[in-house]
């Protein structure tokens, strides 16, 4: 047995599977994330292993023979995360995560430094992890001296598990440390931002094996020794191994709290300008490309609560069927934009807002301008050479008919419908524990998921659609202009 253990930014995921890469079963445990001031978003790292404990404990309770049969534990998490620890292992402040954007200061100087983004292969955003640390740098001199090591979330919980401190490639692709052609630390990067290689964890290949589960630690989750925890992946790279998404062609988009279009590479082709994410895939030899939107079911989830109403209940409205698209327009940059714009100080609007609006067409307006900015993630990953032949549809967002019609006919691309649920990353967790266990190939190891359905795009809409994403991207000149 095997369990594929996912940190997202809402919640920590554990998945029972055999070696086969059956799902037995499922536990979830919930997390809150603060934000003390505006643009800054923290958790606590004592919340993460709480709720690992419940997890992994509530699996013990459903299953205790399979549990007794675990052999591998595979990480997966939210990326870009800053977690300081002193040289005693302990944490020393709230981990700044990925969507902060304090450190925007921090991030313009290091992007327009010589050779910063033809080592990293990407821009500097502000969400990244090396200004994170400048910025602590700056406003908060004391801690900064105390940090002996800086873990990414998901290996602050492989720290916890095992003892020590290790670091996949795709995760690491993402502090703005790493040589991303390369696949190591760099120690220019280091420097440039003021840091040290002792300071970084040791890195590894997303199917090896960092490190056994603590003697001490597994006596009290009931589960057995000799267990190992495998290295893993960044969040998307994990369901990238989830949904196998492996080589050119292959992609899915996430409509999660975030936005993701990805594509699979077999090289190193980066093409920072485009803000397209590119960084090493968590399986050895291989790349990929990403466009990030901030809010996606953030922004209907936002217009859930201000309407004192849910996300279903809202997208319901809708119905299954799209039309053609409305008159009200809305831009989704609620916390600022990644692709294209790497913009973290504009923000949303609806424009176009009528009196005879109502609730439905506020609806119908978000998911429009989530999916438009996903054409915008589109065009950016064409742009790049990246190739998508059709994608596949994960993410608590894909629960709605209706946006997976729109996403099809917006994209002009057939979108796959998995007939299991929404299980990518903590999936693809659990298969790089898998691989790194057994010795198994990615390309045996993570197949395809079934297709329930295809959806294709609509012929006789895409015209339509075309120009109201037109009208869209023209937009975001002159939201930027506003003071």
């Amino acid at each position: 047995m095997f369990i594929g253990l996912d940190l997202g930014t809402s919640g920590v995921r554990a998945l029972l599977v055999r070696k086969d890469g059956t799902v037995l079963h499922v536990a979830d445990a919930d997390l809150a994330v603060a934000h003390p001031h505006p643009g800054w978003s923290e958790q606590n790292p004592a919340d993460w292993i709480n709720a690992t404990r419940k997890v992994l404990g509530d699996l013990a309770r459903m299953a205790p023979d399979a549990m007794a049969q675990l052999r591998g534990i595979g990480l997966a998490g939210h990326m870009h995360g800053a977690t300081l620890l002193d040289s005693d292992g302990a944490v020393l402040r709230p981990c700044i995560l990925w969507n902060d954007t304090r450190s925007v200061d921090q991030a313009a100087r290091l992007d327009t430094t010589d050779g910063f983004r033809a080592l990293t292969g990407n821009i500097v955003f502000p969400g990244f992890t090396a200004p994170k640390l400048m910025w602590v740098a700056e406003h908060e001199p004391d801690i900064y001296a105390r940090v002996a090591k800086v873990l990414l979330p998901k290996d602050y919980l492989g720290f916890w598990l095992t003892g020590k401190t290790v670091s996949d490639m795709s995760d690491s692709a993402g502090t703005a440390w790493m040589d991303v052609g390369a696949r190591g630390w760099s120690d220019t990067l280091l420097g440039q931002s003021g840091m040290r290689r002792d300071q970084m964890p040791d890195l590894i290949e997303g199917t090896e094996i960092a490190g056994q589960l603590r003697g001490d630690l597994a006596a009290e989750l009931g589960l057995p020794q000799g267990v190992v925890v495998v290295a893993g992946g960044g969040d998307n790279a994990a369901a990238a191994c989830g949904v196998g998404a492996l080589g050119e062609g292959d992609g899915f988009v996430s409509l999660g709290t975030s936005g993701v279009l990805l594509a699979a590479r077999s090289g190193f082709s980066p093409s920072p300008d485009s803000a397209v994410h590119t960084f090493c895939h968590a399986i050895p030899g291989a790349w990929y490309q990403m466009g990030v939107i901030l809010a996606a079911t953030d922004s209907l989830n936002w217009l859930a609560g201000i309407t004192g109403t849910d996300a279903a209940t809202l997208t319901n409205a809708l119905g299954d069927q799209i039309s053609a698209p409305g008159t009200l327009r809305f831009l989704p940059y609620l916390s600022g934009e990644r692709t294209p714009h790497n913009d973290s100080a504009v923000r949303g609007a609806f424009v176009g807002l009528d009196i005879a609006h109502d609730r439905t067409d506020l609806t119908r307006a978000v998911l429009e301008g989530v999916t438009f900015a996903l054409r915008d993630s589109l065009e950016a990953l064409k742009s790049t050479g990246a190739r998508l032949d059709r994608v596949l549809a994960i993410g608590g967002g894909t629960g709605s008919r209706y946006w997976c019609n729109l996403l099809a006919t917006t994209l002009n691309l057939p979108v796959d419908l998995p007939e299991q649920g929404a299980f990518g990353a903590a999936l693809g967790a659990a298969r790089l524990a898998i691989c790194g266990v057994t010795g198994g190939t990615p390309a045996d190891i993570m197949t395809k998921p079934p297709i329930a359905e295809t959806i294709l795009p609509r012929a006789d809409l895409s015209a339509a659609y075309d120009d109201a994403y037109g009208a869209f991207a023209a937009s975001y000149p002159t939201l930027k202009a506003m003071p």
